[in-house]
Parts: structure tokens; sequence; C-alpha cells
């Protein structure tokens, strides 16, 4: 059985998620549940995502997708596919091979926007922020998203604004 695939994304209220190839605000309490949601799960993430945060994280394999045929990644725990077949099909085989329960979508924009056609869950964090940028998440058909989980943690004093933690899965309607 395949693994199914999740976006996990932090969104401002503009729909930005990144600028200049980093993140627009600085939330402590995201990355905690970032790092929980994706621990022991294959990540997919583009080229310019894996650069930006330099280097594997640990206890998850990272699937970095790129057009540039000379990229290579020397970290171990790091695997390139130059094209999307090929990053889900060894993201799939990571994920059996991890016993994971589902693929992690870790970004960026472009990517998001090519694979939302075959992601069954999305964990966003929606910032109640609207910061300037230059990555954007992708517009989403609401008709095709449950909401199955919320909630509004009290930010810690490290985070630079209020958060809320939305969980969403595929509609799946009856045969």
């Amino acid at each position: 059985m395949s693994a199914p695939l999740a976006i996990v994304a932090a969104i401002g209220r503009n729909g930005v998620i990144g600028a200049d190839d980093r993140l627009p605000w600085r939330l402590p309490s995201d990355l905690k549940r970032f790092r929980a949601l994706t621990l022991g799960k294959p990540l997919l993430m583009g080229r310019k995502t894996f650069q930006s945060i330099g280097r594997a994280l640990p206890g998850r394999e990272t699937i970095v997708v790129t057009r540039e045929r000379g990229f290579a990644a020397d970290p171990a725990g790091v695997h390139v596919a130059h094209d999307l077949d090929a990053a889900l099909a060894l993201a799939q085989a990571r994920a059996q091979a991890m016993a994971a329960d589902e693929i992690i979508l870790a970004g960026g924009g472009d990517l998001y926007a090519a694979l939302l056609d075959r992601v069954d869950r999305m964990y966003l964090t929606l910032v109640d922020l609207s910061p300037a940028g230059d990555a954007h998440f992708p517009s989403i058909d609401a008709a095709q998203w449950i909401e199955a989980a919320r909630t509004r943690p009290q930010p810690i004093p490290a985070d630079e604004a209020a958060f809320t933690f939305v969980e969403l899965r595929r509609f799946k309607s009856a045969p």
C-alpha cells in the first residue's frame, strides 16, 4: 500500500510562504510542530528549499527535486530526483523502508503547486501576518478539502506572530 502525500506549510494571510529563500517570520512553535509532523518520514522538497535549510534534517530522509542535472547533495540521507514521478517513486520506496505512514511535501511553492492534485492531507500553519515575499502557496479548491482539525495555540514569547494550526484532508466522495 502506498503512503499518502501530505503537505506541511506555514502560510501568511496573503499566501506568502517565503521571501528570498527564507521563512518571512520567526515561529519556533511552528518549527517544533514541523519536527513532530516530519520525524521518521521521507521529506520531498525542491532544491531552493533544501539549500535554504542548508543540511539534512536528522531523523528524516530528504528527497530533493531539481531540474539541475549537475546538482548533487553530499549529506547522508539526502537523495536527488530530476522529475516528479522519480521523486514520488523514491519517496514511496523510502517510506516503505522507514515504515513511515506518510510522505511529507515540505516546499517550496512550485513543488506544492505541481503536486497539489496528488496530495491527500495538508498540515497548515496559518500565520497572522501578511509579509512581503516571493514564494506563495498555491490556491486550493475548498470543495476538495475537509477540515479535520483546527487549534489556535498560545504563542511563546519568541514567536513573532499568532497562528492557527489547521489539518485538511482531501474529500473523497463515496463510490
